[in-house]
């Protein structure tokens, strides 16, 4: 039952009952319930917002631990690339030296991984960007250790044939040669005899008789057996040792093998002569690897003592007179 109210009148100084109607009451009723249901929806919103659930507090902590487990991953990642590239280094420098293999292009140890977009599963995350960066390390060492792999089988391939390619790339010299003074001319920059201007001579020139005995300076097969083409090498013979590498031997009298043949190293080849664009009977001779010409001192050391190698770079310093 509903109290009874009543309200001072100024006018006659007493108190007058107050008649409510039930309209007045409903809209009195409305307006409290109004007030309270927005009061209600405010306290949840700031509740939704800024105050976190047991469960979401939960799952704060597991994106907290999850967040330090892949900084740990990028860490040990990080420590992994830098134990890749020390391999990387030791295979281009140390194993592809020692069995004179080239090294492996940058371009194929750092190629990226196919794809349109391999990370976009990723995007849309709060931690996109960590993921995605995690996910590129890995994608990269992937690569790098499959490159390295397939690198070190070649170079267990080469080990195996050691053997064989020690004895085809050039070792000894092509004249028996027991004075090194004898050498007409070494490698590089040197005067040409006939045009009275310093050229660039790509191999050296041994001053022997005419039918001094040329040798094989490893095993290897006759790609070329006679005249010259271009007339200024003479009589020439060049042979294919493998491993990209050839030798040439220039300016003889006699040729005693045919293109085809199978060489071994120490076999007689040819005899000296003063064939072509010769000044003496010389032998012209010289070590090319990939087609690039290469000093043909350092392809004596099956021949040469160490004092003897040393005494043969001083005289190469000395400037001289090409033979051809």
């Amino acid at each position: 039952m509903s109290k009874v109210k009543y309200k001072f009148n100024k006018k006659s100084l007493t108190f007058d009952r107050v008649h409510t109607t039930f309209r007045k009451r409903l809209l009195y009723l409305f307006s409290h319930l109004s007030t309270g249901v927005v009061f209600a929806a405010a306290v949840l919103v700031l509740a939704y917002n800024f105050v976190d659930t047991p469960k979401q507090k939960a799952q704060k902590r597991e994106i907290e631990e999850l967040k330090l487990q892949y900084q740990i991953l990028n860490d040990q990642l990080d420590k992994a690339g830098k134990i890749i590239a020390d391999l990387q280094d030791r295979d281009d420098n140390i194993y592809r030296v020692i069995f004179e293999s080239e090294p492996i292009p940058s371009s194929i140890r750092e190629a990226g991984i196919g794809g349109i977009d391999r990370y976009e599963a990723f995007r849309g995350y709060s931690n996109a960007d960590l993921m995605i960066e995690t996910e590129k390390k890995m994608d990269k060492i992937m690569s790098q250790l499959y490159v390295q792999s397939k690198s070190f089988d070649e170079v267990f391939n080469l080990a195996k044939n050691k053997e064989k390619m020690l004895s085809c790339i050039p070792a000894i010299q092509p004249v028996s040669s027991r004075d090194l003074r004898r050498v007409g001319s070494y490698f590089g920059t040197r005067m040409d005899p006939f045009y009275k201007v310093r050229k660039f001579h790509e191999g050296m020139d041994f001053s022997a008789a005419v039918g001094t005995e040329v040798y094989a300076t490893g095993n290897g097969t006759v790609t070329v057996a006679g005249r010259d083409v271009n007339g200024g090498y003479g009589n020439e013979i060049v042979l294919d040792h493998g491993y990209n590498y050839t030798t040439v031997f220039a300016h003889l009298s006699r040729i005693f093998v045919k293109p085809g043949q199978k060489i071994l190293r120490g076999q007689i080849i040819g005899y000296v002569g003063n064939t072509g664009k010769s000044t003496s009977p010389h032998l012209h001779y010289e070590v090319r690897k990939s087609g690039t010409p290469l000093n043909p001192i350092y392809f004596f050391y099956n021949d040469l003592t160490p004092d003897q190698f040393q005494m043969m770079l001083e005289l190469s310093q000395r400037p001289s007179q090409t033979m051809d």
